[in-house]
């Protein structure tokens, strides 16, 4: 994978190719960033621009036959670290590690490099299931690593979400960085850095990356999707930033279609305090898995956000697609300074209920039922 795969970042793109010409390369990194911004992509294009054998000053060269093995994710010097679920009836003797999931893994990068937790996760048909990385990772990295560099060059080891580990294995991991193994390199791509040992973080060199630029978006768009440009130009600003979500937007089918489909059911039937249909309401959203609940909130708090804003019109800093638009054009006066703050907390006490294993039904009959008394606040 190139450099020019990537959407933006070329701030990012410049200051990695500049260490690695001034040959001082760093034994760990530490990529973070907004959500969609292409940590990972980047990541995976800087893997590729350190075992190319004939890079040039700008990117890969796409051609000697490290860059082939490359372009199937199949070389052997390259080891991916990501989190994983235990599938039902696995043994619990049985330490869950990255090559487990291995096929999936290489079919999901190969369909492309920009791509979340929640995608990984249906990949891996985890349902409710949380995905870690444990300490038989840490164990089988460990001997992967102690073994020379299959094509005489760097070993890479690209961790994605370290934040997702377990503490034997980051502790682990910390003796690793400690005391590395030659010729090896550890990029770690976090989306919540914070969440790591403090001791990892400052053993690594970070390096934020900023949101994507609109223009960025609206050009790769138009590049690589054949998107016209007043479509581009209108998923670009809706994007605010995710390659991701400019993606997502593509998609006629996506989730957030059927998201605000519930979105809009909820708040008809609580403004017309039709209790029945709430309790069915719910029902029918406690149906979705663990995760799916966890981002139907996020949108919902995403859309509770935009429709206060809308009120102000100041469409620069509003994001609603044209569907939502659709809807908030009539209902974004419900949302106001009266009960936006209300309905924020309501939504995230759902959030914390819902990541402690709370019962889905009740958690979001409660939310139903709370909007009812939020809704007539003037």
């Amino acid at each position: 994978m190139k450099f020019s795969e990537v959407i933006g970042q070329s701030e990012a793109k410049n200051r990695l190719i500049q260490i690695v010409n001034e040959n001082r390369i760093p034994h760990a990194l530490l990529f973070c960033g907004p959500k969609g911004c292409g940590k990972m992509a980047l990541a995976m294009a800087f893997s590729s621009y350190l075992l190319c054998k004939d890079h040039k000053d700008e990117d890969s060269c796409g051609m000697c036959s490290q860059c082939v093995m490359l372009g199937k994710w199949e070389h052997p010097d390259l080891h991916f670290t990501y989190p994983v679920i235990r599938p039902a009836g696995e043994s619990a003797a049985h330490k869950m590690i990255s090559d487990d999931f291995s096929t999936e893994w290489h079919e999901m990068i190969c369909k492309g490099v920009y791509f979340d937790m929640e995608q990984w996760l249906d990949y891996q048909k985890a349902g409710n299931q949380q995905a870690k990385i444990g300490v038989g990772e840490s164990t089988d990295l460990l001997k992967k690593l102690s073994l020379k560099s299959s094509q005489g060059g760097y070993k890479i080891s690209l961790i994605w979400l370290p934040e997702n580990m377990n503490q034997e294995c980051a502790n682990a991991l910390l003796k690793l960085l400690e005391e590395p193994p030659s010729k090896t390199v550890f990029i770690l791509v976090s989306e919540e850095p914070e969440r790591l040992l403090e001791t990892i973080r400052s053993r690594t060199q970070r390096f934020d990356l900023k949101r994507i630029d609109d223009k960025e978006i609206e050009d790769g768009l138009i590049e690589k999707r054949g998107i016209d440009q007043p479509v581009a130009l209108r998923i670009a600003h809706i994007a605010n930033g995710s390659w991701m979500r400019a993606l997502q937007e593509l998609d006629y089918g996506n989730e957030n279609k059927a998201f605000l489909d519930m979105f809009i059911i909820l708040m008809r039937m609580a403004y017309v305090r039709n209790v029945k249909e709430l309790a069915k309401w719910s029902e029918s959203v406690s149906s979705f898995g663990r995760e799916k609940q966890k981002r139907f909130l996020t949108y919902f708090l995403r859309m509770v956000r935009e429709n206060f804003v809308y009120n102000f019109n100041k469409t620069e800093i509003n994001y609603l697609t044209a569907e939502e638009e659709a809807f908030s054009r009539n209902f974004a006066r419900f949302i106001n300074e009266a009960n936006i703050i209300p309905i924020a907390d309501l939504i995230n006490k759902a959030q914390r209920d819902i990541i402690q294993n709370a019962n889905g039904k009740i958690v979001f009959f409660d939310l139903a039922l709370n909007m009812i008394v939020l809704l007539i606040q003037k």
